[in-house]
């Protein structure tokens, strides 16, 4: 049987309802996690203020415990860094994607993601 040949679709005349389309990106599942929003006032200073808030809280809910990921909205920089690169496309960032997929139990949130911390409990 001969190979038939497909014309090669152009998406910038092709009609949005002419096929499938890609599934738009769906944002992280945090059922999982506990997650904690705080809104302290007045507003947090700094990010070193927002880490030392959201640890005092991880402490108290998780006892020992280890920070994974997090989110400074202040100066746009992420921990692990670079980790949203791969996620251009993606409706869930790095940190989210690293946090919840490395462990993590607890999200707290400052200020409605002003600061975002992912916390994983140590178990010795």
């Amino acid at each position: 049987m001969p190979l038939q040949h497909h014309p090669a679709v152009d998406l910038l005349t092709t009609p949005a309802d002419a096929g499938p389309a890609c599934p738009a990106p769906r944002p992280a599942d945090l059922s999982a996690l506990t997650r904690v929003c705080l809104h302290p006032e007045p507003a947090l200073a700094d990010y070193r203020a927002a880490m030392r808030l959201a640890e005092t809280e991880a402490r108290a809910r998780l006892g020992e415990c280890m920070l994974l990921s997090w989110y400074d909205r202040d100066r746009d920089f992420e921990s692990p860094q670079h980790s949203s690169e791969c996620h251009q496309d993606s409706a869930t960032p790095g940190y989210v994607d690293y946090g919840i997929h490395h462990g993590a139990t607890l999200m707290v949130d400052i200020e409605d993601g002003r600061f975002v911390f992912f916390y994983l409990p140590l178990d010795f």
